[in-house]
């Protein structure tokens, strides 16, 4: 059975210099810069499938990722993904073919830290997604089996960073 990974980030800092609604908030100066740190660190790897928010703060997250160094032929992004709760995220992920073995989920807080904390089996790094799960946050989870068995305490957290530029 194989090992799947999937990496949950947190959309980079948005500028609240701006008169567009939350949805529509681009990235500040700073969260361009994080953005590309954290797409160097996603260049390590094989990503088969992006699941993105379909907010503005999301999408130039993965873009300036990819400057980064970050690629996937598959992006998909989700209008459902911007206010989902934990478990339709998990849902999502549950549904994903098991030819798709490194997922990365780009979204937005709270969710997402709760999410990876209901997956996660504790350890220190729990310790730390728990405390503060920062714009930029990364979180990598691997687990052994198939997708849609995929459930609470699950997965073991193997690195979470805050990728700054």
């Amino acid at each position: 059975m194989a090992t799947k990974t999937l990496i949950v980030l947190r959309h980079a800092k948005s500028s609240w210099q701006t008169t567009e609604a939350d949805h529509r908030r681009p990235l500040s100066e700073r969260g361009e810069r994080d953005a590309v740190a954290a797409g160097e660190i996603l260049a390590d790897f094989d990503l088969d499938v992006v699941l993105a928010s379909t907010a503005t703060r999301v999408q130039l997250t993965w873009e300036n990722a990819e400057a980064g160094g970050a690629e996937c032929d598959d992006v998909r992004y989700f209008e459902g993904i911007y206010h989902a709760w934990p478990d339709e995220l998990l849902a999502m992920v549950q549904g994903l073919p098991e030819s798709d073995t490194t997922v990365l989920l780009i979204g937005h807080q709270p969710t997402l830290s709760e999410l990876v904390l209901s997956l996660a089996k504790p350890s220190e790094l729990t310790d730390k997604v728990a405390k503060k799960y920062p714009t930029c946050g990364l979180a990598v989870l691997t687990f052994r089996g198939k997708w849609e068995n995929l459930k609470a305490d699950k997965a073991t957290l193997k690195r979470f960073e805050i990728p700054r530029g």
